[in-house]
């Protein structure tokens, strides 16, 4: 397939819209002109990428109408963009402001579908996911990740699930209430209930020890460990 395939799909659908289509005008791949409307244009390109996008974000200089347009891949059985991430790609044009169409090729008929239109894109803040970032901020005690990194990160879930640990493994068994007021974890109760990581075992009635994995933890994590001590 060669972009230029992409060409007719796309002029006759913005015709039945009621344009008049050129192509290769000042070097955008596709001109559309209505009455006295600002231009329509098409940027096209055989895969959604990067190049794309910043070749849309150019022609933004001339008209606020501007679309990238691709093959629909979405059926594919490669990793592709649009296949494996198509509500970001999505997300992503109506933050820039852009139009996405896709043009599928059906064996008998083919399929001009535009995802998006171009529009001004106002981000909708969502308070609940603020105040969380927060109280997992507040949560933490230092910093123990290195940005970037992959892995088990320490949350400050697993922080409060170590100073738990560590107080039962240097007091002996005792009871949540016991383990929240002298390791100042307001959640003990639920963490040594639901006892995520393996770390405890329910020794009797509202009593709670360190397992062998608790203690692992504990040698783990002993940069974090000692940051608690001092805390």
């Amino acid at each position: 397939m060669r972009e230029t395939d992409l060409y007719d799909p796309i002029k006759r659908y913005l015709e039945g819209q009621g344009y008049e289509v050129k192509a290769e005008v000042q070097g955008c791949d596709v001109v559309a002109q209505r009455a006295d409307e600002p231009p329509v244009i098409v940027e096209l390109k055989l895969a959604m990428n990067l190049d794309l996008v910043l070749q849309g974000i150019d022609r933004q200089k001339v008209s606020d109408a501007v679309y990238v347009a691709v093959p629909d891949d979405r059926a594919s059985t490669g990793r592709t963009l649009l296949r494996r991430a198509q509500k970001d790609v999505v997300r992503l044009c109506k933050l820039l402001g852009l139009g996405l169409i896709v043009v599928r090729f059906r064996a008998r008929s083919v399929v001009v579908d535009v995802l998006v239109d171009p529009a001004p894109y106002v981000a909708r803040k969502s308070p609940k996911k603020q105040r969380r970032l927060l109280a997992e901020f507040e949560a933490m005690r230092g910093d123990h990740n290195v940005g970037g990194s992959r892995g088990a990160r320490v949350t400050g879930y697993r922080q409060d699930a170590l100073a738990c640990a560590l107080h039962l493994r240097e007091h002996g068994p005792g009871r949540p209430a016991q383990v929240r007021d002298a390791a100042g974890v307001s959640r003990a109760q639920r963490i040594l209930y639901d006892n995520h990581y393996g770390w405890f075992e329910r020794l009797g009635p509202g009593r709670y020890g360190v397992t062998d994995a608790g203690g692992q933890a504990l040698e783990e994590y002993k940069a974090v460990v000692e940051a608690l001590r001092v805390g």
